[in-house]
């Protein structure tokens, strides 16, 4: 009787040593209320086929890379990061060089070329984002296939027949297409503001909507948008509409996870972050209908190749660690 009391007390005792044992690692990422609960259940599946190591999941949804600046400056960054390629020479010297632990075949050159900074692969890419055109079809019936024949078709067209927004990434597809430097872009900017007012709508004309409402509403042809406006599209509009790939260059955006160079627990976090980018979890994310795979195999099951089409018209942007500071000034000079 004894030995099975002290059996009974012992038990208890080496599992919570077991917990108390277990290698943690720190997790930050934005996402959507459907991309975190996908997130929490990747999570809890790792930590089962691993109980020795526990994931700290850190989501910030909103102001994300100033928050994430923020623990990176206080030496508290998280060992795995999601993180985009906009941001990515910002943490270049902070994070970890992945190029030996990816198998570069499985993802598109694109992805990994967005993801890398001076020959260094600094994340495992998760997803590529394009812009592409959501067109209405009663409003659009011809699908432009360069910038002259945009013109003429909004010519011809009710008075909304584009989106316009005052930020230079809507305006990165006109430059890249005209083959202008994005930071001295002359005659592209010139061309993407006569939009404005001639065939786009004015803030004023805008009011309190969104763009995306006022396309939801069947009042703009072409909203320049991208795979993040999918499954909202699909939901709401109802009238015919489709995708078509934008007349000439896109910018290409990739995402991933990186790993910090002050994190302890690099293995775990290696293998956690090889977890993530599995075929099986990379087909995850794609069921939310939000994101285009960087995985070759799990893209080509997406259900509109037209996201597909527009990744070979596309173009990474080649920018450094004052991209930010430099479109910011781009958009208050020559937009606003």
């Amino acid at each position: 009787m004894l030995k099975r009391l002290l059996i009974l007390f012992i038990i208890p005792l080496l599992t919570a040593c077991n917990q108390n044992n277990k290698e943690e690692i720190t997790f930050s990422s934005w996402g959507s209320v459907t991309e975190t609960k996908i997130l929490k259940n990747i999570i809890k599946n790792f930590e089962i086929e691993n109980p020795t190591i526990k994931i700290n999941f850190i989501h910030i949804p909103q102001n994300y890379f100033q928050k994430t600046h923020l623990l990176f400056v206080s030496n508290q960054a998280p060992d795995v990061v999601f993180i985009n390629n906009l941001y990515l020479p910002v943490y270049a010297d902070k994070l970890e060089d992945l190029s030996a632990i990816i198998e570069k075949e499985k993802y598109y050159p694109q992805s990994i070329d967005a993801l890398s900074y001076n020959n260094q692969l600094l994340a495992i890419p998760r997803d590529i984002s394009t812009l592409v055109f959501y067109r209405n079809k009663s409003l659009i019936k011809k699908t432009p296939q360069n910038l002259d024949e945009l013109i003429e078709i909004l010519s011809s067209s009710p008075k909304y027949g584009i989106s316009y927004e005052r930020d230079m990434y809507y305006a990165f597809p006109y430059i890249l297409t005209l083959k202008e430097n994005i930071y001295s872009p002359r005659k592209s900017i010139k061309f993407y503001k006569n939009l404005e007012g001639n065939f786009a709508p004015t803030p004023s004309e805008i009011g309190s909507l969104t763009l995306a409402q006022m396309f939801l509403e069947g009042r703009i042809g072409l909203y320049l948008s991208g795979r993040w406006l999918y499954p909202k599209i699909k939901e709401k509009a109802n009238f015919d509409w489709d995708i078509v790939t934008f007349p000439g260059t896109v910018p290409l955006d990739a995402s991933g996870w990186a790993i910090s160079k002050t994190s302890k627990h690099k293995q775990s976090a290696i293998k956690f972050i090889q977890y993530l980018s599995s075929s099986q979890n990379s087909e995850y994310f794609l069921s939310t209908g939000l994101i285009v795979p960087a995985r070759i195999d799990v893209a080509q099951k997406i259900d509109n190749k037209t996201f597909l089409d527009s990744i070979k018209n596309s173009q990474v942007l080649k920018i450094d660690k004052n991209y930010r500071k430099k479109i910011d000034k781009m958009n208050k000079e020559l937009l606003n």
